[in-house]
């Protein structure tokens, strides 16, 4: 098949060509992302390839049909910045790859948790700087800690045990609990309120879905223990980044760790340090001592950019053979 792969980076080319090799497939890189305004790009090929911010929206998917697309195929588990129903509308197969590396997400969840309370990012600097000083370098012990684990779906599991091998108790809560999971003693299933009035940290592994869109939101967050920490690596708009800010404010939220933000699309994976950032709620965000930003990296290891090449390629192959779809996502997704 010949694909349009959109939003391409340096790390993209290397992996996908790498992979591509044993395959059939034409690549064409646009390091553009793929919206309306770009959309005239894929005129000419049979599929496009996707990132987490690149907008599939109806107008978008419209233009795409027009060219006869045949398939969106995901390089992420995400699909919320996809018009699924709108792709089944035209016909349009939407593929992902649901599990690429959960261990990266679920570790660097831990470095987050461990660089927030030990202020390694911090002493790091200073040291540089010739600066040995401990003032304010204070951190907490982890062990003996409650870890509240929202979304316990594979990457919620590897994080729980590992936070369960530091010694910690953890509780959990899905809209769809593992019966297996809890009878492992892995974890102690609670609902939603009883885990933000016990964790003394929280970390979000949930897909973003309309029953989860802002579950930490207001109301949720003064649920929370007063300092306790709260840690994001999987949905931007898991989180009401304006609640965050107040309760950080406020000095009710004591932690905040995020690798994905509700407005990532407008600053992630792009240098900006040239550039004046005009995300007010970003700037207000990092001028607090006690919150850490990464930029979607979570996934970012040698070992999930192997699968994800891997796998996009081999349900492009699926399709273009007539295979069973098994990565194949509907409207079904998002219902219910």
């Amino acid at each position: 098949m010949k694909v349009a792969v959109f939003g391409t980076k340096s790390y993209d080319k290397e992996f996908f060509k790498l992979e591509g090799i044993n395959t059939t497939h034409e690549l064409v890189f646009f390091e553009s992302r793929l919206r309306v305004k770009t959309a005239q790009l894929a005129n000419g090929f049979d599929a496009v390839c996707v990132f987490v911010n690149d907008v599939v929206d109806a107008e978008t998917i419209g233009i795409l049909a027009g060219f006869n697309i045949k398939v969106i195929a995901l390089r992420c588990a995400g699909f919320n910045n996809v018009d699924l129903e709108e792709a089944e509308k035209h016909n349009i197969a939407v593929l992902r790859v649901p599990a690429y590396s959960p261990y990266a997400v679920a570790e660097h969840t831990l470095a987050l948790i461990l660089t927030l309370n030990r202020k390694t990012h911090k002493a790091y600097n200073r040291v540089r700087e010739g600066n040995f000083s401990l003032d304010r370098l204070t951190g907490f012990d982890i062990h003996g800690k409650t870890v509240g684990v929202i979304g316990t779906g594979k990457i919620g599991q590897i994080f729980a045990n590992i936070m369960k091998g530091l010694g910690c108790k953890v509780i959990g809560f899905d809209l769809y609990p593992n019966k297996d999971l809890e009878k492992s003693k892995l974890l102690k299933y609670v609902t939603l309120n009883e885990l933000l009035e016990q964790s003394d940290i929280i970390s979000l592994h949930c897909p973003l879905t309309p029953q989860t869109h802002h579950i930490i939101n207001d109301h949720t967050i003064w649920r929370m223990k007063k300092g306790a920490m709260l840690i994001n690596t999987s949905r931007g708009r898991l989180i009401d980044t304006e609640a965050a800010i107040r309760a950080l404010a406020k000095g009710h939220l004591g932690y905040l760790g995020i690798d994905v933000y509700e407005q990532e699309e407008k600053l992630f994976f792009r240098d900006l340090s040239e550039t004046l950032i005009r995300d007010e709620k970003m700037l207000n965000l990092m001028s607090f001592p006690n919150v850490l930003v990464t930029g979607h990296q979570a996934f970012f290891t040698d070992t999930a950019l192997t699968q994800i090449a891997r796998v996009t390629l081999g349900n492009l192959t699926a399709y273009e053979n007539g295979e069973e779809l098994v990565n194949k996502v509907g409207s079904e997704a998002i219902k219910g």
